[in-house]
């Protein structure tokens, strides 16, 4: 096929197709893929989990508290990140951080 005998429409729609096609063996390829590392994994009765490195993975547990709203025990904030307005709130109303530590 010679394509630079093609008109500018015949290109892009040689162009669309192209890209069409392209995602449509992407996807059969990984699909293929899949299935075959699956076999491999199976063969050495591995999980895909263990290939993967999945197995052990760390669990951060949330970080506690430090300061608490006086009135409302349910407000609380672990002294990251930005102030949470309650704080903001009562800092600029007088108290202290320290007024706030549980």
């Amino acid at each position: 096929m010679d394509i630079s005998t093609l008109s500018y429409t015949e290109l892009a729609e040689l162009k669309a197709n192209v890209e069409t096609e392209m995602k449509r063996r992407e996807s059969e390829e990984k699909t293929k893929a899949k299935k075959q590392i699956i076999e491999l994994a199976k063969a050495y009765g591995l999980s895909v989990e263990e290939v993967l490195g999945k197995t052990g993975t760390v669990v951060r547990k949330p970080v506690e508290a430090k300061y608490r709203h006086p009135q409302n025990s349910e407000l609380t904030w672990t002294g990251r990140g930005r102030k949470p307005v309650w704080v903001q709130e009562l800092l600029n109303a007088g108290k202290t951080l320290e007024d706030l530590a549980i």
